[in-house]
């Protein structure tokens, strides 16, 4: 791996545009992904075997980890875009073992994007929830003063769910590269472990890190109403004599 590969290397021109391995590889994991939802949707039965049966216990898996951090209400608007994450994640970590190809996370480039389109949808979710004058006024709480810290802090936590992605698989992939270089093939299997552990754990980083950035736009906004309270005990029993 040289220094040209750390951005993903030049496979062809489609006129001034430079298309890498990074976008090949990505677009293969999407088509992947969806010849795959596609065909589990129209092969759907009452009774479901074995495939289906798999495909719904991961549904339901990603479904109760989403409820363990968003309101009741809001999993299932939620649902959709966490579940694509993680899976497009997961499976662009993994295609590193393909022999002849590289992760697409392993390219900034990717992962900023990635960390861009949650950026937007954290948005899109809190400006649905809570409607937008409401959720750009939670950046000037308590006070205004604290709207440029706000921004930054938006801004860079974005930056960092990027890198962070970089970064681990980047590693993965030279540590890979290293000990083969040393070791030889005599040690596959146990760096193949290494390397499935090391991408299930990043993609469950990166979607639990977006789904608690969509948590934190879409919560409840706090009122000062306070709900009416219970009768006291003598009024209840004042209420029934006067009843009796």
């Amino acid at each position: 791996m040289n220094a040209g590969e750390l951005g993903g290397g030049v496979l062809f021109h489609l006129g001034p545009l430079a298309i890498t391995d990074t976008v090949v590889t990505t677009w293969g994991v999407m088509l992947c992904l969806a010849g795959v939802a596609l065909l589990l949707r129209y092969r759907l039965a009452p009774l479901p075997t074995r495939r289906q049966t798999i495909a719904e216990g991961i549904v339901v898996v990603i479904e109760r980890a989403i409820g363990e951090v968003v309101p009741a209400d809001a999993v299932r608007r939620v649902l959709p875009f966490v579940a694509t994450l993680w899976l497009f994640v997961l499976t662009a970590n993994l295609a590193g073992l393909i022999p002849g190809l590289h992760a697409p996370t392993r390219d900034l480039s990717a992962t900023a994007a990635l960390a861009a389109l949650v950026f937007a949808s954290t948005h899109w979710y809190g400006i649905r929830s809570k409607g937008l004058r409401a959720y750009l006024r939670h950046y000037a709480e308590p006070s205004p003063l604290l709207l440029p810290f706000h921004i930054i802090s938006e801004l860079t936590r974005t930056l960092a769910l990027a890198i962070r992605l970089f970064g681990n698989i980047m590693s993965l992939e030279m540590a890979a590269l290293l000990v083969l270089l040393i070791a030889g093939f005599l040690v596959p299997v146990p760096l193949l472990m290494l390397h499935v552990i090391e991408a299930v754990v990043q993609a469950y980083i990166f979607g639990i890190l977006a789904l608690i950035y969509i948590a934190g736009a879409i919560e409840p906004i706090a009122t000062d109403e306070s709900p009416a309270a219970p009768p006291t005990p003598t009024l209840a029993k004042s209420k029934n004599k006067e009843e009796s």
